[in-house]
């Protein structure tokens, strides 16, 4: 038939399905994220008004803000379904590549879709574009490169032909899943091509479950036989893969304790008796004690990252890791005993290899000891006491929270409270963007995640730096008609970063308020309940955590009634954290102005030489 590029890319974009856990069909792209402008509305914008009674078009307001709710998209649908963002050419195309950054970081499928210059090149210079003296095929949507895990520039509509199918299969493959980057010249996209009808034959699109090596199956197992403290730790692939309940049987079959990533949070019900709790340095001391004694670590769809392994210092120095992963990528690094395979399949035929092995009863009853201390330090940190905290506000929204509801937060403070002192209410319900720790994704991850989950109520904490950093999809959200409770925690600034640079020895500047340079002896601050409100919000200022907690039930009810962001602002304690008594590596200066900065420094020197090193 005969279509222009763009009409092609949207009829192939809508013929794509997707299976979700439940085994029913839906979507894979279930709409389009878009702000127009030369370069896509014509061409783009025309196709996709084309079918927009069929096909949702959302309009965003910053184009970082909506790419970043298209990664919200997949997360909140565990990459069954895939969000969609398009844009103009020139600075509405770069400020995706953050967006691009994060699904790349955190291993989320993203289609992002930026228009580009002509290829013809009759009219250039044309406005946005940059010109590369040396290079007249560069263009700035080449900084995708960097961030994509594919990248395409069509420049001839037949191309098409090719290329989507290879679009499909990185959006799709559990062991390369990341963003795809299709530039798109604002000429080509008017073209047309007698295209086969074959490209929009509807296809539905299954996870794949690779089965593990039959030999490296029976040496892992070897391996785990002969461990007297095994800790098995899930990671994302876990979520991904749906595996959590084949994770559980797992460890009960065979009395293993386990601990979960920043990405695996909320696979374990909090009361499991084997559920240790989250491991590093934003998890809990609980998981992190039995990390320093366990033999061996069966660590299931994690890469585990810094934050996982208190920058390698968590686990003993002669631990031995059995990397379960669709990903070899992830699976043969640190050393690791490499099991390539989907995670719920790798589990099913580990455990009939290991048949009926057991570790020693006292050690499995190790996660229920220490998590009770846990637990019973996180009741404390909870209890009304002064300026409100991170830890009581995450309390509050806890209590009130149903198996149906999603909570997620990004950057600062709260992945810290929400990763180690969540107790988990339903099954792989929350999102921590700590993979790229982008500030902004808490508000426009919440756009994402309540068009993908309408049924429950998402929540997204976030503090007064990432809310200043990117708050115009809230406008997106309320306009659009999508409910979600955004916590606001008002602490006067960059407080975390404040406590980095303050307790490596520095002095506070240009974090909190307090050090930040102005020319008033008053400066301004935000009202951000007003400001919100000005955007479509209902909003919910309170003074204590009596207050926060019938305002959040309010909040819930607008959320879902009225369908448009209900904002609840609260101002909380600047340098109250949970800490989980893990280390972290930073990069401190070993020649300072201050004596509490070379201090520092000897303190870093020593936590390196505790620090596990693997080939």
């Amino acid at each position: 038939m005969r279509l222009t590029t763009a009409q092609a890319l949207v009829r192939w974009l809508r013929a794509q399905r997707t299976e979700l856990p439940d085994g029913t069909e839906a979507p894979l792209f279930p709409g389009v994220f878009a702000i127009f402008g030369h370069g896509n509305v014509l061409g783009l914008g025309n196709a996709l008004e084309e079918v927009h009674a069929e096909f949702p078009v959302w309009r965003g307001h910053n184009e970082q803000g909506m790419a970043l709710a298209a990664v919200g998209i997949a997360k909140a649908t565990h990459r069954r379904q895939v969000g969609v963002a398009t844009s103009s050419i020139g600075p509405g195309a770069l400020n995706m590549v953050t967006a691009a950054g994060v699904a790349h970081a955190n291993r989320l499928p993203l289609l992002l879709l930026p228009g580009d210059t002509f290829t013809s090149r009759a009219p250039d210079p044309v406005l946005q574009q940059v010109e590369h003296y040396g290079d007249p095929t560069t263009t700035v949507n080449d900084a995708f490169r960097a961030v994509s895990r594919y990248f395409d520039r069509i420049t001839r509509p037949e191309q098409l032909l090719n290329t989507l199918p290879q679009v499909a299969r990185v959006l799709t493959d559990p062991a390369d899943c990341g963003p795809v980057t299709l530039a798109l010249p604002q000429d080509v996209q008017a073209e047309s091509f007698d295209f086969p009808d074959a490209l929009f034959t509807p296809v539905v699109h299954r996870p794949t479950r690779p089965r593990p090596d039959t030999r490296a199956l029976t040496e892992a197992a070897d391996v785990l036989r002969q461990a007297r403290k095994p800790l098995l730790v899930l990671g994302g692939g876990v979520r991904y893969s749906r595996a959590a309940g084949r994770a559980i049987r797992f460890a009960e079959q065979h009395a293993i304790p386990i601990a979960e990533t920043t990405a695996g949070r909320t696979l374990i019900p909090h009361d499991h008796p084997l559920h240790a709790g989250p491991l590093g340095i934003t998890g809990s001391t609980s998981a992190n004690v039995l990390a320093a004694e366990a033999d061996v670590v069966l660590a299931v769809g994690t890469r585990l990252q810094d934050f996982t392994t208190a920058s390698w210092t968590v686990f003993t120095p002669d631990v031995r890791i059995v990397s379960l992963n669709a990903a070899r990528f992830d699976a043969v690094k640190h050393g690791a005993l490499s099991l390539v395979a989907d995670a719920d399949e790798g589990l099913r035929e580990l455990t009939d290899e290991l048949g009926d092995w057991r570790a020693d009863a006292t050690w499995a009853a190790r996660a229920t000891e220490e998590r009770a201390k846990w637990d019973a330090h996180i009741d404390e940190l909870r209890a009304p006491d002064g300026t409100p905290t991170y830890a009581q506000v995450v309390g509050v929204v806890n209590d009130l929270s149903t198996p149906e509801d999603y909570v997620l937060t990004a950057s600062g403070g709260l992945p810290g409270e929400l990763i180690g002192g969540w107790r988990a209410v339903g099954e792989a319900t929350m999102d921590v963007e700590y993979g790229f720790s982008c500030m902004g994704y808490e508000l426009a991850g919440a756009w994402g995640a309540a068009i993908a989950r309408p049924d429950g109520v998402v929540t997204t904490l976030l503090g007064d730096g990432s809310y200043l950093m990117l708050n115009s999809e809230l406008f997106s959200a309320a306009f659009a008609g999508h409910g979600f409770v955004a916590v606001v925690c008002d602490n006067d600034g960059y407080a975390v970063i404040h406590r980095l640079q303050t307790g490596q020895g520095g002095a506070g500047f240009n974090n909190l308020y307090d050090d930040v340079r102005t020319a008033h002896a008053r400066p301004p601050r935000t009202d951000f309940a007003a400001h919100a409100a000005s955007m479509g919000c209902a909003t919910f200022p309170v003074e204590n955590l009596a207050d926060l907690r019938e305002a959040y039930r309010k909040a819930r009810e607008v959320a879902k009634t009225e369908h448009r962001p209900a904002v609840v602002v609260i101002r909380t304690h600047p340098s109250a954290w949970t800490e989980a008594g893990a280390w972290w590596e930073v990069g401190v200066p070993e020649v300072a102005h201050r004596p509490e900065i070379t201090a520092a420094h000897e303190e870093v020197a020593t936590g390196k030489a505790k620090q596990i090193r693997y080939l």
